[in-house]
């Protein structure tokens, strides 16, 4: 017998869900806002020293951490975007594989689940 998830419950996840969003969309404009000043700048050719050097090297993999923090933060939105369709569907909180509640701990260790942790486990290997 499936739970159903309490309205007061799904609001207290959806309002979570949209704070981490804006925060997550906040993170995003900030680091394009930062790339696009320094692509800008006077100073950017003081940021671009030959790539076979020390400096070089060290930005050449700053740059590329960034970037990859990135497309994390855009990742983790794309899966609280996903959240918050399934609340509006009202299909938030049952697992997208096996159609099982997924336990509340685990909504409120990661509110944009849409797995419970046996199907995670089995997507992910």
């Amino acid at each position: 017998m499936k739970r159903k998830l309490a309205q007061s419950t799904i609001n207290k996840f959806k309002k979570r869900l949209i704070d981490e969003q804006k925060q997550l969309r906040d993170i995003l404009e900030r680091h394009q806002e930062e790339r696009e000043r320094i692509r800008l700048s006077e100073a950017s050719a003081e940021r671009s020293p030959d790539p076979t050097s020390a400096d070089g090297g060290s930005m050449a993999f700053e740059l590329e951490k960034e970037l990859t923090l990135d497309e994390n933060t855009k990742h983790l939105l794309n899966q609280i975007d996903h959240a918050l369709v399934l609340i509006k569907k009202k299909k938030y909180g049952n697992c997208e594989s096996c159609e099982e509640p997924i336990p509340v701990t685990r909504l409120e260790a990661l509110p944009y689940s849409t797995n419970c942790k046996d199907c995670a486990v089995l997507i992910e290997s």
